[in-house]
């Protein structure tokens, strides 16, 4: 399925990116992904509870989403194999982007050196006004693991960018998504794809990245495994391109 705006595309697919990334064409300049965590508890018993439950998201607008009840070492498994897939259709000097929370970080640099990356570091997001823990600490960010296809040509004209972004998650009405990510973070992530790179979104969720790529001027190719938000997506940018 694919929806057009002014000069860019966005083709999103409904299906396990696993299957899907090996059929795709060669090309793609930067690799954005915020896969399910599997995080949100301690034990397996824990991991196994619904998505809703596990995020404090009671609520009927939103489908729980599949493959956050994975255990740890085929979490970091199921990683390193679809960035490796993604590199492979990636070309060289492409970037890769990683959401990811406290419990998975050193699992996430891991698995992207074993696929083949280059890391790079980690951007950090504050979500400004998270869920409050009496007694504790909040989790007030989220990070984004980042790397490279090899060197990264240091004459591109964009500038030093921040190590730190601050964005509170969509609310009421323009949430779309257990878990999403806001468009404006986004824009400010494909900062540093290259003009006019295509990319690669491995799970789409509510389509957050693909509006943010067509606002910035880039193709991209959407993946999302759960029917409802390949619908909710599909809706999305439908509305967003007119």
């Amino acid at each position: 399925m694919k929806f057009h705006s002014a000069q860019n595309t966005a083709e999103i697919i409904h299906g396990d990116c696993l299957e899907v990334i090996p059929t795709l064409k060669d090309g793609y300049a930067m690799v954005i992904a915020d896969p399910p965590y599997a995080s949100g508890g301690g034990g397996i018993r824990e991991k196994q509870r619904s998505t809703s439950d596990k995020y404090g998201i009671d609520s009927p607008r939103f489908a729980d989403f599949e493959g956050d009840a994975r255990d740890q070492r085929s979490w970091v498994s199921w990683m390193a194999q679809w960035m490796s897939a993604a590199r492979s259709k990636c070309i060289d000097e492409a970037l890769i982007a990683v959401f990811t929370d406290w419990r998975q970080l050193p699992s996430v640099t891991d698995a992207m050196q074993w696929a083949g990356w280059l890391w790079r570091g980690i951007v950090v997001w504050d979500k400004v006004n998270p869920r409050p823990q009496l007694g504790r600490y909040k989790q007030q960010c989220e990070f984004v693991v980042w790397g490279s296809k090899g060197t990264i040509p240091p004459n591109r004209d964009i500038g030093v960018l921040p190590g730190l972004y601050s964005y509170s998650m969509p609310a009421g009405a323009k949430r779309l998504h257990q878990t999403e990510k806001p468009v404006p973070l986004m824009c400010d992530l494909f900062t540093i794809c290259p003009a006019r790179g295509k990319v690669l979104d491995p799970f789409m969720g509510s389509a957050p990245a693909e509006e943010a790529a067509l606002i910035t001027g880039h193709d991209v190719t959407g993946i999302e495994v759960t029917g409802h938000y390949f619908n909710t997506s599909a809706k999305r940018l439908r509305d967003f391109c007119g």
